[in-house]
């Protein structure tokens, strides 16, 4: 039977998985770990995603929803997940009131979350209406979206982008934008000049991708994704490496889709490390003297999602690997390895193949590390699970990023905790220690 949410915080004791004293958070801290490092419905080594999905829903009944709106703005636009903070504004619909509606607004980013979120508002239930400030939101957010946006996820779903327009009753902004709805009802929007168009009707896969990276219409995500079948077409390798480098649309490509791409398509990996540390040459060093302390034990190895090579390790050391400064970098698993401060891409492989992926002696190094390692400052990147008892740690600043959705986490108290994978979290900190 599962356990109620609030009793378990207010009265049961709090372990780890694995079986460390964990520390008692508030609602709202317990939700922020459950959503910032979740792709939804997706499981984690020790939590499947029905769990953490039902967990969110719960968690996000209990605090104010003011505190449920800012998550989910965040969420989306800082730590670029697209599902979990659809489900937050699922939530929000039932008690968010007035917040509502501004909300769906501003989180709502691609034309495709217009039809996610009624599917996953109604939840498979044969339903017909929308509550008003739903409605509200969702219409202010369908008119930002021109015809290219709109026939690009105009896709044959159970929920389709003009059954949401009926449902909201948007007005167009203009007779331009008039026009366009209605040939969104009849079928008839522009075909998007896009690879998956081109290739989907037969035409040549090396014209299709050299012809939109010269009219710079491939965005970067979909580069970095289609290097290998670029690859394997003889599309011009020199144009693939000057488009890389070229970073056009990288802001919200996370730091651990470089590490995909190289292990996809190993030829361009001086290409993309370079990139990658083109990311790090944008963050400002940290002042003073840095331990990073990675993560590499088994449960890691966990993939991010069912359809990913991307293992919650490969994040972990991606965003380590983006951190600028004087550093030490370790990993833990059974015991404790210091690393060779690298950046880029030979920081990444220094991190995951330094030591056997076993258990989970966060305990042990920390002790380590504050006998042997002074520092100005500790960040601990970890899915925040631990055989032993996490003791605190020394530095001036201690932070603990937690990349895994997992109930509890030992990352509290006088540790400074933050939840994500995005390069975001590193420009937290330092925001966060200049005000202090």
């Amino acid at each position: 039977m599962r356990t109620n949410v609030k009793s378990a915080y207010a009265y049961g004791s709090i372990v780890t998985h694995e079986g460390a004293p964990a520390k008692r958070i508030k609602p709202e801290l317990q939700l922020r770990r459950s959503v910032l490092s979740c792709l939804l419905w997706e499981a984690n080594f020790y939590e499947d995603g029905k769990s953490i999905g039902d967990r969110i829903s719960e968690l996000a009944s209990e605090v104010g929803p003011e505190t449920v709106a800012a998550l989910a703005i965040e969420a989306r636009h800082e730590q670029h997940l697209r599902h979990a903070p659809l489900l937050l504004l699922k939530a929000l619909v039932k008690h968010g009131g007035p917040l509502v509606a501004p909300t769906i607004e501003r989180v709502v980013a691609r034309a495709d979350e217009l039809s996610e979120f009624v599917s996953l508002y109604w939840d498979g239930k044969n339903r017909k209406m929308l509550p008003k400030q739903m409605k509200i939101g969702l219409a202010r957010a369908f008119r930002r979206f021109n015809e290219y946006a709109l026939a690009k996820y105009n896709r044959d779903a159970a929920v389709k982008l003009r059954d949401v327009l009926f449902l909201c009753h948007a007005k167009p902004q203009d007779d331009e934008q008039a026009a366009l709805w209605k040939r969104l009802v009849a079928g008839e929007l522009a075909t998007p000049d896009t690879w998956e168009v081109e290739l989907s009707s037969g035409k040549d896969k090396r014209e299709t991708f050299e012809r939109l990276i010269r009219e710079e219409k491939l965005g970067y995500l979909a580069l970095l994704r289609n290097l290998r079948g670029m690859a394997d077409a003889t599309v011009d390798e020199a144009l693939i490496r000057n488009a890389i480098l070229a970073r056009k649309g990288a802001d919200r490509v996370l730091p651990f889709r470089y590490v995909a791409a190289a292990r996809a398509a190993p030829r361009f990996e001086p290409e993309i490390d370079a990139a990658l540390c083109e990311a790090v040459a944008n963050l400002s060093p940290l002042p003073g003297k840095t331990v990073v302390l990675v993560d590499v034990s088994g449960s890691m190895d966990t993939k991010l999602s069912s359809k990913s090579d991307m293992t919650r390790m490969d994040a972990a050391a991606a965003l380590a690997s983006v951190i600028n400064g004087d550093l030490r970098v370790f990993t833990f698993s059974d015991g404790i390895k210091e690393v060779p401060p690298r950046r880029g891409m030979a920081g990444v492989d220094a991190i995951v193949r330094s030591q056997p992926h076993s258990s989970t002696m966060l305990g042990e190094a920390i002790h380590a590390l504050n006998d042997k390692a002074p520092c100005d400052r500790l960040i601990v990147v970890s899915d925040e699970q631990s055989h032993d008892r996490v003791p605190d740690p020394k530095a001036k600043h201690a932070w603990m990023i937690n990349v895994a959705s997992n109930k509890n986490g030992v990352g509290y108290g006088r540790w400074r905790h933050i939840d994500g994978w995005s390069e975001h979290v590193i420009r937290y900190i330092a925001a966060s220690e200049a005000d202090q």
